[in-house]
């Protein structure tokens, strides 16, 4: 009788080979075409920062901080949210038109570790891009660093939690066009109305309460407070909407790959 060798570790342990492996396909997937990937948010974020600096004035002071130094970190995080949203969908939807999501679910890898090596290739490329992005503000406008740590924990958590999303959204949609519809009328509109280019305070009173219910908002505040030392919202409630949001969208991601949503026929 010939012996057939396991495709799993042993009963209990996880197969961090095969994570890993999903992992890095992940991530050389956009690091093959970086000039989409990495290179064009930096010019992106440069035109939003040249744009809105002839606007507003680079003088313009807002609340005690230059226009220039409040406006920075909130494009860096504007990359980190659509960067890391679009990676895992558009992987996704991709394998699923291709027809070659099956070479994803064959593997002997669990639900949780496909959603680790998802989640974790989409939140690297936001990181990249993030760091990409913020060494070049550096380089010309006056940002400085507050707290390392907020913009740590703001950073990773965000790109966390919009990987997560890309990768439900990729899972649900049958078609680009439903990822676009996605990204055009729920990411961005979240994203431009959370105090990414001027404060919430200048918002009417409707708009301004909207944005306390806004995820989003609390991303940018924070991530904003790590640069500047400066916040429209609570610190505390933004950590809170950080850790619980990314534990019920990994649960989600979870399920719906345990289930095989739309994924197996």
């Amino acid at each position: 009788m010939v012996n057939t060798p396991t495709t799993r570790p042993s009963l209990g342990l996880a197969n961090w080979m095969g994570v890993k492996t999903l992992y890095v396909k992940e991530v050389q997937r956009f690091f093959k075409i970086f000039s989409q990937t990495l290179i064009a948010p930096v010019i992106t974020t440069l035109l939003f920062l040249a744009v809105f600096s002839v606007i507003f004035g680079s003088n313009r002071m807002v609340s005690g901080v230059p226009y220039v130094v409040f406006l920075g970190p909130g494009l860096i995080m504007m990359t980190i949210l659509q960067t890391s949203f679009t990676n895992t969908s558009t992987s996704l939807i991709q394998q699923k038109l291709n027809e070659s999501i099956v070479d994803v679910l064959m593997p002997p890898l669990s639900p949780l570790e496909l959603s680790i090596g998802y989640i974790l290739g989409g939140a690297t490329r936001g990181v990249f891009v993030a760091i990409s992005v913020g060494l070049t503000l550096i380089l010309i406008t006056p940002i400085g660093v507050h707290s390392v740590i907020f913009v740590i924990i703001y950073g990773l958590g965000a790109a966390s939690m919009m990987s997560a999303i890309g990768m439900i959204t990729g899972i649900w949609a049958e078609k680009f066009d439903h990822v676009s519809t996605v990204t055009n009328f729920i990411i961005l509109p979240l994203s431009f109305l959370s105090g990414t280019f001027f404060s919430v305070e200048r918002f009417p009173d409707i708009l301004r309460t909207f944005s306390y219910f806004n995820p989003f908002f609390y991303l940018i505040d924070g991530f904003r407070y790590g640069f500047t030392g400066y916040s429209d919202g609570s610190l505390l409630v933004g950590l809170t909407v950080i850790a619980v949001s990314n534990i019920m969208l990994w649960l989600a991601c979870y399920f719906l790959l345990r289930n095989g949503y739309k994924l197996k026929a």
